[in-house]
């Protein structure tokens, strides 16, 4: 058990204390259970998400009959090293721990997955991976916004900013950044413009729409990423799903469906990321879950891309 009567995530048998424990890890999974010290609205209580994932993982085997019949853990060992200890409004504070921990478990070399909270703790585990020695990184972002505000509610690290801090970090190979999904009013005309002005690529979900081969658009998002950059990196916000496959969330529609966001994130995979992240899941607006137990599917496909990765380069 992480703590309590919380288990590890998709049953990992090891609970990571230490880099030796590692080391018996080809997969390490954490919990980062952050909101920002500031709110919006209604909309409250992802800091539970990464209790609630892990409850709900358990009923979850590594069998995915649809890939070829492929059990993920079969080729793969989990780990699960807990969650950050955040500090409760202290976003400053909160950053330097996320970051300094997200950076023990980049050194360890290892597949990282981590389960938010909200939007804003990749900034802090994006600087661990710079921090690491990863010269250049580049980014898949899949939302229904950039999250490129400059200040979130006078917080410049909160959940409608980790973008904008990202566009200004050194390690960031602005170019190599791709806004996947994009959609909805809650964007404003600046956010667009920032994109543009930074050198980031939109794909909007109408791109996602319009295109004949959804596989080879992601490809093409990869490419992008992936250009001049060391490694790629993958987040994804719960809300670029459609409200009809994300109850728990805002009310979002003209989204992704639950087939399109799984398919990106195996593609994705199967081209390689060092890691990536999970963010934005409302346990308290969610009464029967969906959210929470949809994350057990999108990181068992995003591993059997990982594993199809390993098995190409065998090859």
């Amino acid at each position: 058990m992480i703590y309590g009567n919380t288990p590890c995530f998709l049953g990992a048998k090891n609970l990571v204390k230490n880099q030796e424990q590692s080391k018996q890890c080809d997969v390490i999974l954490y919990g980062v259970p952050w909101e920002g010290a500031v709110t919006w609205g209604d909309y409250t209580g992802c800091e539970l998400g990464p209790k609630v994932m892990r409850l709900n993982s358990a009923r979850y085997s590594g069998y995915l009959p649809e890939l070829n019949h492929l059990d993920v853990f079969e080729h793969l060992t989990l780990g699960d090293k807990g969650d950050v200890d955040v500090i409760p409004h202290d976003p400053e504070a909160t950053k330097e721990r996320v970051r300094s921990f997200a950076k023990n478990i980049w050194e360890s070399g290892k597949f990282s997955i981590a389960l938010g909270g909200d939007h804003g703790i990749t900034y802090p585990i994006i600087e661990g991976l710079i921090d690491h020695g990863e010269k250049k990184v580049g980014i898949i972002h899949l939302d229904a916004h950039y999250d490129n505000n400059l200040t979130s509610v006078n917080d410049p690290y909160g959940r409608g900013s980790p973008f904008a801090r990202l566009y200004e970090t050194k390690g960031v190979r602005n170019e190599s950044l791709v806004h996947m999904g994009i959609h909805g009013p809650r964007n404003k005309p600046e956010n667009g413009r920032l994109a543009k002005e930074v050198g980031a690529t939109t794909l909007t979900i109408e791109d996602i729409r319009q295109t004949n081969d959804l596989r080879e658009l992601t490809k093409k998002a990869y490419q992008i990423a992936s250009k001049e950059t060391d490694v790629v990196y993958l987040s994804i916000c719960s809300d670029v799903l459609d409200h009809a496959f994300n109850p728990g969330g805002p009310v979002y529609g003209n989204g992704l469906t639950s087939h399109e966001l799984l398919t990106i994130v195996h593609e994705v995979c199967r081209n390689g990321v060092a890691g990536m992240d999970f963010v934005e899941v409302y346990p308290q607006q969610d009464t029967n879950d969906f959210s929470s137990h949809f994350a057990s599917f999108i990181i068992l496909y995003a591993l059997a891309g990982e594993i199809e990765r390993r098995n190409s380069q065998k090859g």
